[in-house]
């Protein structure tokens, strides 16, 4: 199976990662990437890399013995700044996902592996832009998607992602958290022997009895006793100030669904920063990612972490086998 790689905003630290992971041999299966060979070759001549690149118009001209760059001719070394916002690398690293993604969708790359973008960079020439999740979901035709985060000690999955939080209490609503139990259910059990479920509450003491709010009462119980009524091994809502203990320390469930994005980012990265992995759940294609941004403060020294595209890679390959 071949994957493709999207090199990410090419001023953050997309790039170096990607060439600091090829060239002594971390990524274990086989890779196109859709980015900017200039950019690859700036990074891979300043920061001592010695990786090899070939030039490629398409995958099936991929070929082993060095990194193959289906080069977008959007963005050369010159215009670089790294470390700062840049709306030409922006709405560059917007075309390498949409070309990934139809690669994808086309059957020419088993699944996509996303390197970060820059919201900032993107929306200057993309104003609409919110997210890959989004985007790559538009592409493929589907909405009701979602993102699942995997370490080896938390998985979790989320009601809404990239909202404020008042809209993400708007959201929180039994037909929405009904798509999202299911979703994480099937994607557990191609992950884990088991596919215990755990709900998050969205109030303090998952609400208390209507005490501290009622969307435990109105909306979430139903979703869970709705998946409980189709079989599926859900439980909750639980107090997520507990929760993550009782997961993590205890064992007693393989995953979480939490009802908005901080709620499950903060203690997955807290336990696993560098190693964490994004998955998007209810496309027709798999894609995973990196759970890091474009760390401008560190880009064009070297130092950033290859851990989680390694990681994103190989999961993208265990999902791609069982899809």
């Amino acid at each position: 199976m071949l994957f493709g790689v999207t090199m990410g905003d090419s001023c953050g630290i997309g790039p170096e990662v990607l060439l600091k992971a090829f060239g002594p041999g971390q990524l274990g299966h086989p890779v196109v990437v859709y980015g900017d060979l200039d950019v690859l070759e700036f990074y891979n001549a300043s920061l001592g890399y010695g990786v090899r690149l070939h030039r490629i118009s398409r995958p099936a001209e991929y070929r082993p013995g060095g990194l193959d760059v289906i080069d977008h001719g959007l963005m050369r070394g010159a215009e670089l700044t790294i470390g700062r916002v840049n709306a030409r690398s922006g709405r560059a690293a917007r075309e390498y996902v949409v070309a990934a993604t139809r690669a994808a969708l086309a059957g020419e790359i088993a699944a996509i592996v996303t390197l970060p973008m820059n919201k900032e960079a993107t929306q200057l020439s993309d104003p609409g832009f919110v997210g890959h999740t989004e985007l790559i979901g538009e592409l493929c035709g589907r909405s009701d998607v979602t993102i699942m985060l995997v370490s080896e000690q938390l998985i979790v999955t989320h009601v809404s992602t990239h909202v404020s939080l008042a809209q993400a209490i708007e959201r929180v609503k039994k037909e929405r958290i009904c798509t999202i139990l299911e979703l994480t259910v099937d994607a557990v059990r191609r992950l884990r022997p088991q596919a215990r479920v755990a709900v998050a509450g969205l109030n303090p003491h998952a609400g208390e009895n209507g005490l501290f709010g009622d969307e435990e009462i109105r909306e979430i119980r139903p979703a869970v006793e709705w998946a409980r009524d189709r079989g599926l091994p859900v439980e909750g809502p639980f107090p997520a100030d507990t929760l993550f203990y009782q997961t993590v320390q205890k064992k007693r469930f393989d995953a979480i669904v939490c009802m908005y994005h901080d709620q499950g980012h903060v203690p997955l990265k807290l336990l696993d920063f560098e190693g964490g992995v994004n998955v998007t759940l209810g496309l027709p294609i798999v894609r995973t990612s990196v759970d890091h941004g474009t760390a401008f403060d560190i880009a064009g020294l070297g130092v950033a972490s290859s851990t989680s595209l390694v990681r994103a890679l190989d999961l993208a390959a265990r999902l791609a086998v069982k899809s």
